[in-house]
């Protein structure tokens, strides 16, 4: 093969490549612009969107549009913040398409002091709660600013506001923080989910057995009505009243339930409903422990039955924690002006919510006020139970009937005397429950015999709480009416514990068809650097940093042109 024919093969060669390589690129691009398609090589799937989440997204027949009110000068942390929320809704959007939209914005940019007053008291009426940073200068100087780390989410006109940043006590900034991303696609689709749905759920609250009124549980009910449509009522003597909704919510109640009444609430349990049980086993007059003593006596409600066979038993004691919440106490010797200062009060016990479930994951501290002891019934082998609120390892167990006396501030156990086995608080129960009614006679209860009875429920759920307490919010009586305060907010210690998304989350894990909730379960690794170990290497890292690149680069080149000369001086 002569010189002219290599040359000639040569050029045939190149150009051949050249149109293999532009074929790949184009068939690549065609490919890719009619299936779409992310790769995501993080460990724990940082970045990628639950089937749940995509499929709700491509579906949204409206425009929703995101306003997030993080912007303008931040620290580093919520700078990092800022942009995992960008790269979880630029994800939304990738799936979503015109359908979603979204901004960040600086609500105080250009503000005066008068107007951002005016601003964060709007903010705060819409649910949107500010926290005050530092920033350094670069001068070194510190500065505090107040930003709203939260967003509204908007669809046809009406607007839920959303606060993104978990802020637990008990954890650390890069804890809360890194909690704060874990819940965001849960908050987000979850939020666009309740906006964009064509129907919505019903909850039933009942009434009628002295359960907790309206202005008690207003925030907790305030909160549910976002998602849901909330019904209170008795039950009455149809046994199909509670068949359309998704849920029952018993809180509070102090007079005995009926017969009737146990089998409406039992056969909605059969035929697959789900209930959230708050109870009070024991009752404390709280009017009557303000004047300095009160008797605590068993709260005899008849449903005792019922719980047993369902799984569990609310025991007639009073737990006692050293992990607790405060009252005031005058400590002022008589004729002195009251002095009143902070004590521990044992019978207010703070459940730190450690379990990865998806609904305590996250959360705050539990406030519970005389909350009793529950024992799981270890003989109802088709029911899965999960213990969601349990005690500290150092409590005590106070059986009733007996007096409660703030004298017993004065004198608390001594540490020897507490035990270290931790109470169940509250329980979530799921499985194929058998009736309490099963192999009885109805005709006492009812003029005649109902036409459908079922033994044996289909899958379900079901919640109890130890503490009627845990859903009541304090009512302060004003000139303008009543003032509702925030649910699980603590007036003594001016702390909000996390009463009300617990119990939110608890009914929409009950009411969750789409196992949205589980997204609340996923976990980031934090990846955090060694603070001593890098202040003492840091000059190290640097030169490694600032040197390693262009002497990787020059290194690069020396061996490229020694190849070269060593190729074509043959």
């Amino acid at each position: 093969m002569n010189s002219e024919t290599k040359h000639k093969k040569r050029f045939s060669d190149k150009y051949l490549s050249l149109a293999i390589v532009l074929a790949v690129i184009l068939l690549a691009s065609i490919l890719s612009a009619n299936n779409f398609f992310r790769i995501d090589l993080t460990s724990e799937k940082r970045y990628s969107l639950s089937d749940q989440t995509k499929e709700i997204l491509t579906n949204l027949d409206d425009l929703v549009y995101i306003r997030v009110y993080l912007d303008g000068e931040l620290n580093i942390p919520l700078r990092k913040f800022q942009k995992n929320i960008t790269e979880m809704l630029e994800e939304f959007k990738a799936y979503a398409g015109s359908e979603l939209d979204y901004e960040f914005t600086n609500p105080f940019d250009g503000a005066n002091e008068e107007s951002r007053t005016r601003i964060l008291s709007d903010l705060n009426l819409k649910g949107l709660h500010a926290v005050n940073i530092h920033n350094r200068g670069k001068d070194g100087s510190i500065s505090e600013k107040v930003v709203v780390p939260g967003a509204v989410v908007i669809y046809n006109g009406i607007e839920i506001p959303l606060n993104l940043l978990v802020n637990n006590p008990g954890k650390s900034g890069e804890e809360n923080l890194n909690s704060s991303v874990e819940s965001l696609e849960y908050t987000f689709i979850s939020t666009i989910k309740n906006l964009t749905s064509q129907s919505i759920p019903k909850i039933a609250l009942l009434e009628g057995h002295g359960e907790w009124p309206d202005a008690y549980m207003g925030d907790f009910m305030k909160e549910l009505s976002k998602s849901y449509q909330v019904d209170r009522g008795r039950l009455g003597g149809r046994v199909d009243i509670l068949d359309t909704y998704e849920a029952l919510i018993i809180a509070g109640p102090v007079m005995e339930f009926s017969e009737q009444e146990k089998f409406i609430i039992d056969q909605y349990i059969m035929k697959g409903g789900k209930v959230m049980w708050i109870l009070d086993a024991v009752n404390v007059d709280f009017d009557s422990l303000a004047m300095g003593a009160s008797l605590a006596i068993p709260n005899n409600l008849n449903i005792e039955d019922m719980l047993f066979r369902y799984g569990v038993r609310i025991n007639a004691d009073l737990l006692m924690d050293a992990q607790c919440s405060f009252i005031p106490v005058n400590v002022a010797l008589a004729g002195n002006p009251p002095n009143f200062q902070p004590v521990p009060w044992l019978y207010y016990p703070l459940i730190s919510t450690e379990n990865s479930h998806p609904i305590t994951q996250n959360l705050n501290r539990i406030w519970l006020r005389f909350a009793s002891s529950i024992d799981t019934i270890e003989a109802r082998k088709n029911i899965k139970k999960t213990p969601l609120l349990v005690s500290s390892g150092m409590n005590l167990l106070k059986n009733t009937p007996s007096f409660i006396s703030l004298s017993e501030l004065n004198t608390p156990p001594a540490e020897n005397e507490f035990s270290n086995t931790k109470r169940i608080t509250a329980v979530l129960l799921e499985g194929i429950f058998e009736s309490v009614f099963k192999s009885r006679s109805l005709e006492d209860y009812f003029d005649e015999e109902p036409d459908e009875r079922l033994d044996l429920s289909s899958p379900t759920r079901m919640i109890i709480v130890s503490d009627a307490d845990i859903i009541r919010n304090d009512v302060k009586q004003t000139a303008q009416g009543q003032n509702i305060s925030p649910l699980g907010f603590d007036k003594y210690t001016n702390q909000t514990y996390g009463n009300k998304d617990f119990l939110v989350n608890a009914i929409n894990f009950l009411t969750d068809k789409n196992n949205l909730l589980g997204l609340r379960g996923r976990e980031f690794k934090i990846r955090l650097l060694n603070r001593v170990k890098t202040e003492n290497e840091r000059l190290k890292w640097q030169l490694i940093n600032i040197l390693a690149a262009p002497l990787f680069l020059i290194l690069f080149g020396i061996l490229f042109s020694f190849y070269r000369t060593r190729k074509y001086t043959r």
